[in-house]
């Protein structure tokens, strides 16, 4: 059993503040709110045991306090708020974190990446999704990819990880975070070497799993999903677009 967080707070450089200028979690798609799709989904997995939401607790009550174990009220910072959601759960299960700007997500998507992970010892677990899969599922949809020499990959919106080695992501964790869409900064975090690689198209998954492993003290693991829900997350109004429409299809 794993425990999840779902992270719902407010995203003030978000392109959507234009047109919808409260938090993005509460963002309505069919005259329901975003995160609800996510909470939804997450309460048919059978693998997961609690759910706590860090977020505007006053605004998201009313929309989900029954349908979790707890609201937290977040910090601002997406590290602090996640170190809040492990105050309330403890430290005893490998906790899933996901963003609430994913109403696409199924509960497909998300077992068969708890399934990939069983079949790795590892502290981190992060799915990336091929381009190709991608473009097949949401055709015209932009992502921000990384081209390394297994193939082009974009990353996703959850993740998987050991509560035990949290304080070893303390260092660089905010930057880390604050910086996942713009893939050269994050390689850059990782040494210059690398970054040359990266740019030369050079750089293999295998090598980024040792680095960031032997960085944090951690042991990583990329996991390729076939999901591409998982990475397809609300972030601008062509997104919204394409959610809208594919929501109205499958629900």
């Amino acid at each position: 059993m794993y425990n999840a967080i779902l992270l719902a707070g407010d995203q003030k450089n978000s392109p959507l503040k234009k047109e919808w200028p409260f938090n993005k979690a509460l963002l309505q798609i069919h005259n329901k709110p975003m995160i609800n799709y996510v909470v939804d989904v997450l309460n048919t997995v059978e693998e997961v045991d609690k759910i706590v939401v860090v977020g505007p607790k006053t605004e998201l009550q009313e929309k989900i306090g029954d349908k979790v174990s707890e609201i937290i009220d977040g910090s601002g910072s997406i590290f602090q708020n996640i170190i809040l959601g492990l105050n309330y759960l403890g430290k005893n299960k490998k906790t899933l974190v996901l963003t609430s700007d994913i109403p696409m997500i199924t509960k497909e998507a998300i077992q068969d990446f708890l399934l990939q992970t069983k079949k790795f010892e590892a502290d981190f677990y992060y799915p990336i999704i091929s381009r190709e899969d991608n473009d097949k599922r949401y055709p015209g949809v932009k992502r921000t990819y990384v081209k390394l020499k297994d193939g082009t990959y974009t990353g996703g919106n959850i993740f998987l990880f050991n509560p035990e080695v949290i304080e070893r992501f303390a260092g660089v964790a905010e930057e880390v975070l604050e910086n996942r869409k713009k893939p050269w900064r994050l390689v850059k975090i990782l040494g210059w070497s690398f970054m040359i690689k990266f740019f030369l198209g050079n750089l293999v998954i295998s090598e980024l799993e040792k680095r960031v492993s032997n960085l944090f003290d951690i042991k990583a693991r990329a996991i390729i999903s076939h999901y591409p829900e998982i990475g397809t997350d609300v972030d601008k109004p062509s997104d919204l677009k394409v959610a809208t429409k594919f929501l109205s299809l499958n629900n």
